[in-house]
């Protein structure tokens, strides 16, 4: 039964890293709010959900910002090259996220404002 839990708790942890590339695929703000969604209904029942999900919340939020701040640059042109990098590393970074979350291992983004304690 226990090893059910572990293996249900780094499903459900790998979720909330993979769920934010939604915003890779269009769907505006849908970075933040899947794992929001999974971090909110599961976090009292997995502890290792909530780290996991408050890590890819806070990189997923300091993401936006840097990517609004990158927008704005685009109108001196390095705007479009720091955009291209950002997605880039926030798609490596998340599937690097989802596959240490499925094996139980804890995952630290980089470059990450902590705003959810």
């Amino acid at each position: 039964m226990a090893e059910t839990q572990d293996k249900q708790a780094n499903t459900w942890g790998m979720m909330c890293h993979l769920l934010s590339l939604c915003g890779l695929i269009g769907i505006p703000l849908g970075n933040i709010i899947a794992p929001l969604i999974v971090w909110l209904i599961k976090k009292d029942e997995f502890p290792f959900v909530m780290e996991q999900g408050k890590e890819s919340l806070n990189f997923q939020i300091s993401m936006t910002i840097y990517a609004i701040v990158a927008a704005m640059l685009c109108m001196i042109f390095i705007g479009f090259i720091l955009l291209a990098a950002i997605a880039i590393a926030d798609l490596i970074l998340v599937i690097d996220a989802s596959m240490k979350a499925n094996k139980g291992v804890g995952y630290h983004y980089p470059a990450t404002i902590r705003l959810i304690k």
